[in-house]
């Protein structure tokens, strides 16, 4: 059952991350005052016009994985703070973020509302960097180590406050393959976004 709904926030955080992804193909002819206020009452109702997802407008997404250190910049990246609720499914949230080249995304999520000063489970992460030219990509996901019973937290500090739309750290464990036993590492991250 846990493994259906976690599916199916996959499924609906792809498709919020495909509709990004094509969102920020721009045609040079669109003028850019027309695309300022497109981003603007997107973050105001909601990515997608769904309730309670929202667009950042500024702040950053960090994220550090082995020695490297990855920041994705809202000013010029895709990073939004999703909640899926359904009446008959456990409720999730999640950040996702995709960067303007298209050569790197992230996306975590916890089961439960998003709200500040909440410490919530990791439900479920993947990190994707694709490496050159040649298209090789590196992908790591959650961690499937069969002893392993703590997959990390997501600690918001603040939520959905006068601009502020979401303020906290991370952690979690991904690997780089699927197999039971994979080797894995861990995750720290911090996320500072704004509406405006």
């Amino acid at each position: 059952m846990g493994n259906k709904r976690y599916t199916y926030f996959l499924f609906v955080l792809c498709v919020f991350l495909l509709a990004i992804s094509s969102s920020c193909q721009k045609d040079e002819a669109v003028n850019e005052t027309v695309n300022t206020t497109l981003t603007t009452d997107s973050a105001r109702i909601g990515a997608l016009g769904m309730p309670g997802n929202y667009l950042a407008a500024m702040g950053t997404l960090k994220i550090k994985i082995k020695d490297s250190t990855y920041t994705f910049d809202a000013s010029r990246d895709s990073i939004a703070f999703i909640n899926v609720h359904s009446d008959t499914e456990t409720p999730y949230f999640g950040i996702t973020a995709i960067n303007k080249e298209h050569t790197m995304s992230f996306g975590i999520s916890s089961a439960g509302f998003a709200n500040s000063n909440i410490n919530s489970n990791v439900a479920g992460s993947q990190f994707l960097l694709s490496l050159g030219s040649d298209g090789q990509t590196q992908q790591y996901a959650l961690s499937k180590y069969s002893g392993q019973k703590d997959f990390g937290n997501i600690n918001i500090v603040q939520y959905n406050q006068k601009g502020l739309l979401a303020k906290g750290t991370f952690f979690t464990f991904l690997a780089m393959d699927e197999n039971v036993n994979s080797p894995f590492y861990r995750v720290e991250g911090t996320f500072e976004l704004y509406l405006k």
